[in-house]
């Protein structure tokens, strides 16, 4: 059984973020449910690693003293599932925001496809989207993005030492990728429609490993409310 006492020493939490919650109401929900099971006042509750709210999977949450080790875990490399759809861009990279252009995918071959991923394997210089949690002079990309007004976004150096094509089905590839931190799948999905002379962005998205921890050992956050309860 794990005590209250055993939360503010320190705990290491596998929760398989579900569709739509952003990382920061996974660790609020979180920091409310032990508090309230256990009648403590204060305790320290953070995230290795923020999930956009349209995908899903792996979120490391730290309590108490564990929160030390967010940097650690932050740095490790990261594994993802999920789905480009080809032929189509968004200014978001993903279905945050609609549809705004669409591109010609009749010259497309499924060998080209499987070709595209090589010249994404290894360090490569990345933008990251626009729309993002980045800070540029104090505000966050997005604020700028939703606000309409133009950003000079810097390239940065990120590492891929996986990328493969695991199913072709018409437009909608699934993939697998293994990356350092700071990677966008995001980026990475919208630089792989061009690199088709094409475009694509990203519909579905995964967090499947972070370093040795893997979302097959996460709970979601209702089992880990339920396990509390059982305390």
């Amino acid at each position: 059984m794990t005590s209250g006492e055993d939360f503010k020493s320190g705990q290491v939490l596998l929760i398989d973020k579900p569709l739509t919650w952003t990382s920061f109401q996974a660790v609020n929900k979180l920091r409310w449910e032990i508090r309230q099971a256990f009648d403590i006042k204060k305790i320290k509750v953070g995230h290795a690693g923020t999930l956009d709210p349209l995908a899903t999977g792996l979120l490391i949450i730290c309590t108490g003293k564990m929160t030390k080790q967010i940097n650690t875990f932050q740095g490790q490399d990261k594994e993802y599932t999920g789905t480009f759809v080809l032929g189509s861009t968004t200014p978001s990279y993903d279905l945050e925001t609609d549809i705004d252009c669409t591109y010609p995918t009749a010259h497309i071959s499924e060998e080209m496809i499987h070709k595209a991923t090589e010249q994404f394997i290894g360090t490569i210089e990345q933008y990251p989207p626009v729309f993002s949690a980045l800070k540029k002079d104090g505000k966050r990309l997005y604020e700028y993005a939703r606000a309409g007004e133009n950003v000079d976004i810097k390239s940065r150096p990120v590492e891929i030492s996986k990328f493969e094509i695991t199913t072709i089905n018409g437009l909608n590839i699934n993939f697998r990728v293994v990356c350092s931190k700071g990677t966008y799948i995001r980026s990475l999905a919208h630089d792989f429609g061009k690199a088709l002379d094409s475009g694509a962005h990203l519909s579905v998205l995964r967090r499947t490993k972070i370093g040795a921890f893997d979302v097959k050992n996460a709970v979601s956050p209702n089992d880990f409310i339920l396990s509390l309860a059982s305390e």
